[in-house]
């Protein structure tokens, strides 16, 4: 039955490209609670001529897209039927004290045991625009997600033209092998995981891969018609160039943040972002299809899925005697996109976003800062067992580290123990806040390369600005380094190559209309610098969005204490909350 679902939900994607939202969503009042189930579940799919079993949410793949409106409360019952421990993150929703329904596993829950549920339970404070959900422990979110769209408050227009329709444009990747078992064997030899056998679009990877013509999304536009696409990097490990051939797009939005529009022909997102842009349909019918393409940015000495994913842009022919009034006959053009280590392109990308900064949708930077933190972000290394075999730089393990502490991932939920008062062998409150051995962070790397091993977080007290430098390093090669931070957005003040320079860098700082984002990439051989107000008690995971990195450590958190008053704390958990 699931596989069957599976394959209708596959042909749905193919053959239907854009929606329109139900009537029940646009004739409902701002204020509304939303209820979803999301059974997971076990099903059948095939894909690059093999089958497998993976996790899927109601049986879909990709899951089922949660549609609400800014200021409407959001309630997911999600029930476990499968044999993985599971939980579900709202990737980019602000979580205002609802700290409770974040959803990392043992940093605000202990996962969902199989058989079990959780309602998660949020309300969308000003944010309109695309996220996306996921699963949020081990790698279970290689298959696991669905966008989140928010509508703007009825009433409230969009800052732009009204499109024609919207549609969501999902990045996933694919492995024929059971991802469980590529990070479970990565961790124990210590080597690098095999990557992706493809990239996904809307979970098809599209014709450039062995027998995957069926499989391929297809947009299908009227020519002169505006369409809204909603792109979301749920990718595990890569930062993607999207490009469109023959079409320019305008990108308008950020994270579920406007920003000021501007025409792009290649996009750069990375795993964790979103981007809404404005395709502008041919005025007149173009005699032709065209590509779209998503090939990855990667900086690193490591190895990557160099493979390209393609889904076909079709125009209707106008005053067509056909039912489907599509040619199939027709020149099929290619974009070009950037090679895989431009690193100009994307920055160049980048360094156009801005906030939009109306009295409607103001840019509200921290103008004075109380705590001021610099983070490494980088790889090394750890030991190798004794009697055992590893497979990373010099025959020790791989590993990733913020300030040279590489996370480790406690067996009670940090948010719980916190809550409890019963923190004592569960993490401790003095993560650095500046690296402990300073060095050349983008020259020659240090001799030594192991890291550090810990449960640190960093306290903040309420209503504490806070401006953050992140530092790539050259330990093991530099890499761009996607970071998300829960429960928070932030204002990406600056950014630049090779070390930041605390003396003359934050003189060219943006306080005025800074791109407000809920993830980073932190360039290669360079730094960003991001300010943001810690009104939002909790304890809050800051990590790399690409998936084997965390794994290796690459996360830390921020635990921000309650305020005085009553609505700035957090409240009691739920009676349902997972225990571990």
């Amino acid at each position: 039955m699931a596989s069957s679902v599976l394959l209708m939900g596959a042909l749905f994607l193919s053959s239907m490209v854009v929606f329109a939202f139900p009537d029940d969503v646009r004739a409902e009042h701002t204020g509304t609670t939303r209820h979803y189930s999301f059974d997971i579940r076990m099903a059948n799919v095939s894909r690059l001529c093999a089958t497998k079993s993976i996790l899927t949410v109601n049986g879909e793949f990709p899951g089922p897209r949660i549609v609400a409106r800014e200021g409407d409360r959001v309630v997911v019952k999600v029930t476990n039927l499968a044999q993985y421990n599971v939980t579900i993150h709202w990737h980019g929703v602000r979580q205002l004290r609802s700290g409770w329904a974040d959803g990392p596993a043992y940093v605000t829950q202990c996962p969902i045991q199989t058989g079990h549920n959780y309602v998660y339970n949020f309300t969308v404070v000003g944010q309109r625009g695309t996220l996306f959900w996921h699963a949020h422990v081990s790698w279970l979110r290689a298959t696991l997600y669905g966008p989140i769209i928010i509508l703007p408050k009825l009433g409230v227009p969009y800052p732009f033209a009204k499109p024609y329709k919207e549609v969501p444009i999902i990045f996933g990747e694919w492995w024929k092998a059971d991802t469980e078992a590529i990070i479970s064997q990565a961790l124990q030899t210590g080597g690098g995981p095999n990557v992706s056998d493809a990239y996904t679009i809307n979970g098809l990877p599209g014709p450039l891969y062995n027998c995957s013509a069926k499989d391929t999304f297809k947009l299908k536009v009227k020519p002169g018609k505006t369409y809204l696409l909603r792109l979301i990097n749920a990718a595990v490990n890569d930062e993607l160039f999207f490009s469109i051939a023959n079409h320019s797009v305008t990108v308008i939005e950020v994270d579920a943040v406007y920003v000021k529009p501007f025409d792009a022909e290649t996009i750069l997102i990375s795993p964790g972002q979103t981007t809404n842009v404005l395709l502008h349909a041919k005025p007149t019918y173009p005699n032709a299809t065209f590509f779209m393409m998503a090939r990855p940015y990667a900086t690193g000495s490591g190895t990557f899925d160099n493979s390209t994913v393609a889904a076909v842009l079709e125009y209707r022919k106008p005053h067509s005697s056909s039912a489907a009034g599509f040619d199939k006959n027709l020149p099929l053009y290619k974009p070009t996109l950037p090679a895989f280590n431009d690193t100009s392109s994307a920055a160049n990308f980048t360094s156009k976003l801005r906030s939009l900064a109306t009295a409607l949708f103001p840019a509200n930077v921290p103008q004075t800062v109380d705590r001021r933190f610099f983070f490494t972000v980088g790889l090394g290394t750890r030991p190798c067992p004794k009697n055992q075999t590893c497979q990373g730089p010099n025959g020790t393990k791989f590993a990733a580290a913020v300030n040279n502490i590489s996370f480790v991932s406690p067996t009670t939920a940090l948010l719980q123990a916190h809550f409890t008062g019963r923190s004592n062998g569960v993490y401790t409150p003095d993560f650095p806040v500046v690296p402990l051995m300073p060095f050349n962070y983008t020259g020659a790397p240090p001799n030594n390369t192991m890291v550090s091993n810990g449960t640190k977080l960093v306290v903040l007290p309420f209503n504490t600005s806070v401006e953050l430098v992140m530092q790539d390093t050259s330990v093991l090669g530099a890499e761009s380094h996607p970071l998300h931070l829960h429960g928070y957005n932030f204002f990406v003040v600056g950014q630049g190559f090779g070390n930041y320079d605390p003396v003359n860098d934050p003189a060219k700082f943006n306080l005025v209309d800074p791109v407000e984002r809920n993830t980073i990439g932190v360039p290669a051989s360079g730094w960003v610098a991001i300010r943001f107000l810690a009104d939002n008690p909790g304890v809050w995971l800051m990590h790399c969005h690409i998936e084997a990195h965390m794994s290796w450590g690459l996360r830390m958190g921020w635990l921000v204490l309650n305020g005085r008053l009553p609505n700035q704390k957090l409240p009691l958990p739920p009676s349902d909350l997972p225990k571990c």
